[in-house]
């Protein structure tokens, strides 16, 4: 699928932007959002519906709450489970149909305008790059080959394991990263666009700089307390290229 279209946002937090990244040596990249947007063609609310079916299927329709089983998010449902039947089989199985689907939907994901190019940008600037993620890190592998971007990150792609606990906010994903790239925490930067990627920079210390797509996003952003949010990632770019 095409890259999502967008305008190349040169305006107002340039400067700060351009502090960060000159700051920055390794780049932590959420996946769904500033990389791509996992469920464009395959939607996450489908996704979500589909696991509660399997769920009730099983009998299991009274495991859950009426807003998890209306919920549009797939996360929602199999926390929701962890928190009732942590460590079991059940858990497994959720998770894993959970990444079946991912991975079905890392063929029809819409790239997120500018991604690619900043992505080989900044390797061309000899930084660094690992993909922290709450996705299936296999999806995350599949998506970036199929775009020509393996080598940009490998073998730094760290996502969603069965102990789902260590899920952003918590910064595992984070401190794993820049453990194995032996970077100090002030030398990092964190690309996200949820508080959840917002709390997990905080707790490991490392600088934040925000993806909002819609006013909505950026909204949530800001209100978790990310003070640097851009609206277009070629906004950072532009950044990268002047510097």
């Amino acid at each position: 699928m095409a890259a999502d279209t967008g305008n190349e946002d040169t305006g107002d937090g340039i400067e700060e932007v351009r502090e960060l990244i000159t700051r920055a040596r390794v780049v932590l990249w959420d996946f769904d959002g500033p990389i791509c947007r996992l469920f464009a063609g395959h939607p996450a609310h489908e996704v979500a519906d589909g696991l509660v079916e399997w769920l009730e299927g099983r009998g299991l329709r009274g495991l859950l709450r009426e807003s998890e089983r209306e919920s549009p998010d797939p996360h929602v449902v199999l926390h929701a489970v962890d928190r009732r039947h942590p460590g079991s089989d059940l858990l497994a199985e959720l998770e894993e149909r959970l990444t079946q689907e991912e991975l079905k939907a890392t063929s029809t994901a819409m790239p997120t305008a500018w991604a690619d190019p900043l992505i080989r940008t900044l390797v061309a600037r000899k930084l660094r790059l690992a993909i922290t993620t709450n996705n299936s890190p296999q999806a995350a592998t599949a998506y970036l080959a199929s775009r020509g971007l393996t080598s940009c990150f490998a073998p730094h792609i760290y996502g969603r394991s069965r102990e789902l606990c260590l899920l952003k906010p918590h910064p595992h994903c984070l401190n794993r990263a820049l453990r194995a790239m032996g970077s100090a925490p002030d030398t990092a930067l964190m690309i996200g666009d949820a508080p959840s990627d917002f709390e997990a920079a905080g707790e490991a210390g490392v600088p934040f700089l925000g993806y909002a797509r819609n006013e909505r996003k950026e909204k949530m952003l800001r209100e978790a307390g990310a003070t640097v949010v851009v609206n277009s990632l070629g906004t950072v770019l532009k950044a990268v290229r002047e510097l």
